[in-house]
Formats: C-alpha cells, sequence, structure tokens
C-alpha cells in the first residue's frame, strides 16, 4: 500500500462481526492534528452505520484532555520558544506529546457503550504488539504498556449514536520534546513511584531496535485483517473537515477552562485519576462548579453535577441529597458518589 508519510489509513478487525472500513486520504497537504481530531467528528456523523479507522501523523504537537488545565499542564513557552504545537481534543485523560515518531490511531463506531469500545480497541492493539514478540498488556485505566511502562496512551468520547477512540503509539521519541513540554503533577509521578515522566515510557524502538517504522506498520496492517469497503474522502468531505476544525483553533477552547473557586479541592483517585474540583460560593449556596483533571467520562459529567449542586447549600448533608439524583459512577469510570462527595468536604 502506497501512502503519503504524515498519513497513513488501516482497517481493523476487532471482533468476527465488526469491521472496520479503510479511510483514504489522497491529498498531499501536511496537516495540523486539529485537522484529524475534526475528521473523525466528520466521519463519525456523516457516515452513521460505519465502523471506521485511520492512523496519522503530524510536526510536535501536544494534546490536552478536554478537562485538563492548559498551564498546569503544558510547558506553554517551551512549545511557543520551539514551534511545537498545542491542541485540546474533546475526550478526556491527560496530555500527550506527538511527533513523527508517533502513530496515532482513530477508531470510530456505533455503540453506546463507549468502555466496551474503548476496551475492544486496547485489547486489539495490545494483541497486534504481542504478535512480535512483545510483551504488551492493555491493564490500566488508558494506556497500553509494554512490561510496566506506557508505549501508548488512549482516550475516547461519545456523541449521539457514536463512540470514538484516539490514542498514540510510541515508536521513538524526542527525549527533549518529551522533558519539556509538559508539566506532569507531581503526585501523578508520585502514584506511579517514578521521579520523571522519560521514566514511565517506552518505545517500540527501544524493545526491537532492528524494526524500522514502516516495519512496524506494515507489520500492524498484515496483523489485522482489512475491510473490502475503503472510504475515500473527497474535495467536500474535506471542505467539511476543514470546517469543523476551526472549532479546535479559537482561544477559548485551546485554554478552556480557567476556574475561580471559594473552595478547592483536588486528589488522585486510584481508578478514576487526577481530579480538581472548585466550586464557588455566594452566600453559602454554590453558584458555579468546575472539573478538570485527566480522567476519562462518559458523558459531560461536569454539566450534569452542576445542574444538580447549583443552588445547593454548600453543606454535607444537602450537597449529598442533591447529588442522589444522579450516578456519578455512570459519568466518570471508576468514581462513585461518595468518593467525589468526599472529596469536596
Amino acid at each position: 500500500m502506497q501512502c503519503h508519510p504524515h498519513f497513513i489509513s488501516v482497517t481493523l478487525n476487532l471482533h468476527e462481526k465488526l469491521i472496520m472500513d479503510l479511510v483514504i486520504n489522497n491529498e498531499s497537504t501536511k496537516r495540523r492534528l486539529s485537522f484529524f481530531l475534526a475528521q473523525e467528528e466528520y466521519l463519525a456523523r456523516k457516515y452513521p452505520d460505519r465502523e471506521l479507522f485511520f492512523a496519522w501523523q503530524v510536526k510536535p504537537t501536544v494534546i490536552i484532555g478536554r478537562n485538563q488545565l492548559l498551564e498546569k499542564e503544558v510547558n506553554v513557552s517551551f512549545c511557543r520558544e520551539n514551534g511545537v504545537d498545542i491542541v485540546r481534543r474533546k475526550s478526556g485523560g491527560g496530555a500527550v506529546v506527538a511527533d513523527m515518531n508517533n502513530i496515532m490511531f482513530s477508531y470510530i463506531n456505533s455503540s453506546d457503550n463507549v468502555c466496551a469500545t474503548f476496551s475492544s480497541y486496547t485489547d486489539m492493539v495490545a494483541k497486534a504488539l504481542c504478535a512480535l514478540g512483545l510483551d504488551a498488556t492493555d491493564n490500566t485505566r488508558n494506556d497500553i504498556l509494554i512490561g510496566d511502562r506506557k508505549v501508548s496512551g488512549n482516550s475516547y468520547y461519545h456523541i449521539p449514536g457514536r463512540s470514538i477512540v484516539h490514542g498514540t503509539m510510541l515508536y521513538d521519541y524526542d527525549p527533549v520534546l518529551m522533558s519539556n513540554a509538559l508539566r506532569p503533577p507531581t503526585t501523578k509521578l508520585a502514584s506511579h513511584g517514578v521521579t520523571s515522566t522519560r521514566s514511565r515510557v517506552t518505545t517500540i524502538k527501544e524493545h526491537l531496535p532492528a524494526l524500522a517504522l514502516a516495519d512496524f506498520m506494515a507489520h500492524m496492517l498484515r496483523y489485522v485483517p482489512q475491510g473490502r469497503n475503503p472510504l475515500v474522502l473527497t474535495e467536500i468531505d474535506i471542505k467539511g473537515i476543514e470546517e469543523i476544525e476551526q472549532e479546535y483553533h479559537s482561544q477559548s477552547w485551546l485554554y478552556g477552562k480557567n476556574p475561580k473557586g471559594s473552595i478547592h479541592a483536588s486528589d488522585r483517585i486510584d481508578g478514576v485519576g487526577e481530579l480538581t474540583v472548585d466550586i464557588c460560593l455566594s452566600k453559602g449556596i454554590v453558584s458555579s462548579i468546575e472539573l478538570s483533571g485527566d480522567y476519562l467520562e462518559n458523558s459531560d459529567a461536569q454539566r450534569a453535577i452542576s445542574d444538580v449542586m447549583t443552588g445547593v447549600c454548600y453543606d454535607r448533608k444537602h450537597i449529598e441529597s442533591s447529588l442522589d439524583s444522579i450516578d456519578i459512577s455512570a459519568l466518570i469510570p471508576g468514581l462513585n458518589n461518595e468518593k467525589f462527595i468526599n472529596l469536596i468536604f
């Protein structure tokens, strides 16, 4: 298969009854990461009954999760001085770095069970790595490991009727970029018993130094069967994707949340990730609430929680009562009402 070097499209087979179609982009234009995030949305909405998969590569870019605080997670000055792009995605999870050493994957299906879709996807990728003789597992919250170190970070989000999973695959990395572009929370590092971001990650090249990037991708293409109905993007498709892409370039989306709460609570919760809650109070009444962190979510957790907590007296009894009407575990996997209440009090 002949592919443009910054865009690789493949089809995968997660289940016997589930075949993903190949997405082909024949244009030669080099695209920012935001284009491919927009492509996910565009394809998910235009083709509601198709299972789609594509892979891509970009210039150095930091991608932050939907609920993260930009200045807290990213070394913005380093990125600006070194031409590193910064993009906020619409899925949860933590910040990651991408460049031409990474392969990025996007998978779209019609399941409403986001967690099952996510699990099937990471299981498939881990098995593809195992076929190379690597000790790969997907037994963590959103990572794929070789041994006890991360080689792939993944996330997901849901739009009506469609689930989107996307992730990185670290073939190799630039140590200067990896060490300087992010500001990992010290609590996150401590929870892994390490002292730096670099010590937490590994690469395909580290374990298989004789395997070139092109050969690694060829293995991924051979390991999983391709569908028979490739989807070739048209000029109309490209234009539609570009229109969605503009949303990712707005400053309000990029900088996202800027909480100024009266109450600030933050912790790293097993099975959830880092969760920070900022609550504004007016005369003892909750006037607004902001959630941030690298947690994953099945739907808009902040909106659901804000809807029931806003206007409620800030004491444990009233907050517990207000949250009785929702199940937080259905919003944020691994969290529940009790853990959330214990955090904010």
